[in-house]
């Protein structure tokens, strides 16, 4: 065989469909292919008459090994609307679930939901499918499954208890229109898990009446009374009982939030409609700043944001009033952007800032948008409904608006202010006198019917004009339009009945007028008034009654958001859009009066899986001889499933041993020194020869650094070794003056905080400084970030003056370098204190072998990857200094024997890894490359390392 037979068989064997297999024949000097033709007659095989030639085509495209063309296969198979082939159907989908490929499963579940609108009666049948691929754990199945069991079987959220967890872990990881459908469906499965986290809230703020149920008597009480009064003591007995946010509910929550940061639209609307729905109310406000960032995206973006901002304003009004200023208008935005914009400013009005939204829409009603200019007239009269201090300016601004030369402008004034001056009428009369001058004038029929209403309704504090008025609208009624024939005839009547003397004859000419109009509303509306307010023999018993039916007092209207009540509707839906129940929708459940099971989502986690890899477990099996001279003693593990180092010893005793190793290990360094000194090249050969012990010393190093607060002080430290936290910054947390005589200090143990491993171990030093003892000194979280925790240090009973005490506290910051805000309490004073941490606190770091290393960062590329070029400070350009202030700035584990200068960690809360790079070269130029899950954690890192490596 040949070389270039040979090298066409192995390509062959590799390349897919449709690829031709090049190779150069150095003799005859041409291009060829061994099998360049193979596919040509499938073509030909499938365009045949004859079924068996197509049969036999169909077989060879489908055994490729290619998934994609595993997957094409099912795509089209499950595109074939075609009753008879379901079975076949059924049967493909079922092997693809248990394909190999993650593409190929994905192909499956998009393939279920055709088959289920093919065939509903399978529907048992794709459960049990569903069922399978939900306890799939790559996240490219992950959102298609998802959106496979809304569109089968919504109801079965037994199916999500066990996946639950998985599916909040994974969302991060998921592409973007699969965490759009998982964190819709997740919003509805919180609804019917988790209690109301507000509910004690809402009791609060309206509890009066629930009171009175509670206290009432029990007398002539019937079935509903009993109810109600049950309802009653259960709100009053829940406003006893605290709150606690079920775990769950959390997890859900805090793994959602990074989300708003998202470039896609659809993700952050998701999560804003999840905040909104599940979270509590001082939570919320979160959201506010990533929907104003939106409202930069194009005009689609700003709608849809804009509708359910809109919503939100109603009930959350107080999250978006930092950004007034975004909701201003633009000429630039179209006319839907602009009334959308006006709704938010009118529902964000309130006493404070009412002057400021009024000036802009001054400066809007001068726009050439007259739709806009409309909607403004409207926004300034739903302002003065809602906010009584402003009523009268409102009123007299759009007085003023009657004189403009714009028809429309005048017209929606009118309407506007003839619902103003319903609600106080008798001080507005001189307005209503105006607005009678102007019928002349005013041609649009709405407004004119307007003018007509205000002036038969309040006729009696306009004796004077409204005859007059009834005489001109009697000339011109033939001409006018139907709303305007109505109101003359309701004028008509009212005059008539206070005022007969003088509007008698013209009210029986409108009538008769009436009488022969071509609508038959007015002709009956005309026929109506006759009977009763003319009375006659045959005329019915109501005529007496007829004062009574046309000046009745009728409520004042009230101007109302279109948008109120429509947060029943889940956020972001078509539903919520439109206002009504579109096809498909799902009910937004209501919470549950009691919390169900949290068990049922509880997964029992087999022994070997906490360990990720075989070579991981390999290494615990290696290690296990460098921390122990006997069977009786081991060293720490790392467990690969959390990312954390789990350290199994916690005795004093072992922490003893490993000390004591260490000062041995140093003794034979100092030993290796003194030859160096004497014998320049008998030390080359002990460094090289010493090599291993040096990495099996820095692990010791890095376990006692981890595992005790203090360790001995190195008197020669190797290159790839930093001296542990001897060197721990500490940080100013109250001074002595502020504290009055009470200081106290602070600093990160790095390590982790044995009651919870997803808390950061905080040192506290007190000191008293005064000349008096302080007492009962105790910690109280009293506002934190959402999804912090606080485990709090043992109170310290007694401090002597002149004394000094230490303490340890836990503190989960949720892989966020936010503050934690604190109390700290004696027994006279409380302090208000903030501990910050660096990010580089926020990780611990993790053992990973070189090839692990490299086969991590290739998975954390692209958007998951930083690259920055630096110049080093002349100081820290050997690979000792850079390796000591890497591993001072950020907490991480250098990876022995890389070819660059490579480390490794977790973050403490999530385990999400955290991958360093420095490369360097000439002329102290560095490259440094961050590959990071969380890419806030990514950014902070890459500026503090920066900041470590150039000053």
């Amino acid at each position: 065989m040949s070389a270039s037979s040979a090298f066409n068989e192995e390509k062959m064997g590799s390349s897919s469909v449709g690829e031709a297999e090049y190779a150069y024949d150095p003799v005859s000097g041409k291009i060829f292919s061994s099998d360049y033709n193979r596919h040509d007659d499938l073509k030909e095989m499938l365009d045949s008459n004859k079924d068996s030639l197509k049969l036999e085509a169909m077989k060879r495209i489908v055994a490729d090994p290619n998934q994609l063309i595993r997957a094409s296969a099912l795509r089209v198979l499950s595109s074939i609307r075609v009753t008879i082939i379901v079975p076949i159907m059924m049967l493909a989908i079922k092997e693809a679930a248990s394909d190999m490929s993650p593409y190929v499963r994905k192909t499956a579940a998009h393939a279920i939901p055709k088959l289920y609108s093919l065939d509903p009666e399978q529907k048992d049948q794709l459960i049990e499918v569903i069922e399978k691929l939900l306890a799939d754990k790559t996240t490219l199945v992950a959102g298609s499954v998802v959106m496979a069991f809304e569109e089968v079987c919504p109801e079965r959220i037994d199916l999500i208890h066990k996946n639950y967890r998985k599916l909040c872990n994974l969302l991060i990881d998921v592409e973007e229109w699969g965490q759009v459908v998982i964190i819709n469906m997740l919003t509805r499965y919180a609804r019917t898990q988790f209690l109301n986290p507000n509910l004690n809230e809402s009791l609060l703020e309206d509890g009066g009446s629930g009171d009175k149920t509670f206290y009432g008597s029990d007398e002539d009480e019937d079935d509903d009374e009993k109810e109600n009064k049950e309802k009653a003591e259960a709100a009053a007995l829940a406003k006893r009982k605290p709150y606690v946010m079920d775990p769950d509910h959390r997890l859900l929550l805090r793994n959602t939030k990074p989300l708003l940061q998202s470039r896609n639209a659809a993700v952050v609307m998701a999560v804003a409609q999840l905040y909104f729905h599940l979270a509590p109310k001082a939570e919320v406000g979160v959201i506010a700043k990533a929907l104003v960032r939106l409202l930069r995206s194009h005009s689609e973006v700003q709608f849809v944001v804009l509708q359910n901002v809109a919503t939100m304003t109603i009930r959350r009004r107080g999250m978006f009033e930092p950004y007034l200023k975004s909701f201003y208008i633009r000429s630039t935005d179209p006319t839907l952007i602009k009334i959308l914009k006006l709704e938010v400013l009118t529902n964000l009005a309130n006493e404070t800032n009412i002057s400021t939204i009024l000036r802009e829409f001054q400066t809007y009603i001068k726009s050439m948008d007259k739709d806009f200019v409309a909607a403004t007239i409207q926004a300034i009269g739903r302002c003065a409904t809602n906010i009584g201090e402003v009523r009268d300016t409102c009123l007299n601004g759009l007085v003023q608006l009657l004189s403009n030369r714009d028809e429309l402008v005048v017209a929606e004034s009118v309407v506007v202010i003839k619902k103003l001056l319903q609600m106080q009428p008798e001080k507005h009369s001189d307005i209503i006198k105006h607005m009678a001058k102007l019928t002349d004038n005013i041609q649009v029929p709405m407004a004119r019917a307007s003018i007509l209403w205000l002036i038969g309704e309040y006729c009696e504090h306009v004796p004077k004009i409204a005859p007059d008025v009834l005489r001109k609208m009697a000339k011109s009624f033939t001409y006018e339009e139907d709303i305007v024939k109505l109101q003359i005839l309701n004028l008509a009547a009212k005059l008539y009945l206070t005022n007969s003397k003088q509007t008698k004859l013209l009210t029986q000419y409108v009538l008769n007028l009436a009488k022969y109009d071509q609508n038959y509303d007015i002709r009956d509306r005309a026929r109506f008034i006759r009977q009763l307010i003319v009375p006659t023999e045959k005329s019915g018993a109501l005529s007496k009654y007829a004062k009574k039916l046309f000046l009745a007092l009728k409520p004042a209207p009230v101007l109302e958001s279109p948008f109120k009540d429509r947060d029943h509707f889940q956020l972001g839906s078509l539903s919520h859009l439109l206002n009504a129940k579109a096809g498909g929708y799902q009910e937004l459940p209501d919470w549950p009066e009691a919390a169900p099971d949290p068990s049922v989502r509880n997964v029992e986690v087999p022994e070997w899986t906490k360990c990720s890899s075989r070579e991981k477990r390999k290494e615990k099996k290696v290690e296990k001889p460098f921390y122990s001279d006997s069977e009786g003693e081991s060293g720490p593990t790392e467990s690969a499933d959390s990312g954390n180092l789990q350290h199994e010893q916690s005795s004093e005793e072992e922490n003893r041993k490993l000390e004591k190793k260490i000062k041995q290990q140093e003794k034979d360094s100092e030993t290796v020194s003194d030859d160096e000194e004497s014998d320049s090249e008998s030390s080359q050969s002990t460094s090289e020869d010493s090599e291993s012990e040096a990495e099996v010393k820095k692990k010791v190093l890095m376990t006692c650094s981890q595992a005790t607060w203090h360790c001995p002080a190195q008197s020669k430290t190797p290159t790839d070794t930093i001296t542990p936290s001897g060197t721990l910054k500490s940080y100013e947390l109250l001074h002595r003056i502020t504290g009055e005589g009470l200081s106290v200090e602070y600093c990160f143990g790095r390590q982790p905080f044995s009651p919870d491993a997803n808390m950061v171990a905080v040192q506290l030093q007190f000191t008293n400084n005064s000349t008096s003892e302080t007492k009962n000194l105790h910690m109280k979280d009293v506002k934190l970030q959402s999804g912090m925790r606080v485990k709090e240090f043992p109170e310290i009973e007694l401090l002597p003056a002149g004394d000094t005490a230490s303490a340890v506290m836990g503190i989960d910051f949720c892989d966020s370098t936010q503050a934690a805000n604190l109390q700290l309490c004696t027994s006279t004073r409380k302090f208000f204190v903030s501990i910050q941490p660096p990010v580089g606190e926020l990780m611990r770091p993790v053992f990973l072998t070189e090839n692990e290393f490299k086969r991590e960062q290739g998975q954390l590329m692209g958007m998951n990857e930083l690259t920055e070029k630096l110049i080093l400070d002349a100081k820290y350009r050997n690979e000792h200094a850079i390796v000591q202030r890497v591993t001072t700035a950020a907490h991480l584990s250098r990876v022995p024997c890389g070819s660059d200068n490579e480390f490794a960690g977790r973050t403490v809360t999530s385990g999400s890894l955290v991958l360093v790079t420095v490369a360097t070269g000439e002329e102290g130029v560095a490259q440094l490359t961050v590959n990071c899950e969380k890419m806030v954690i990514g950014t902070m890192l890459v500026k503090d390392i920066l900041l470590a490596l150039t000053q």
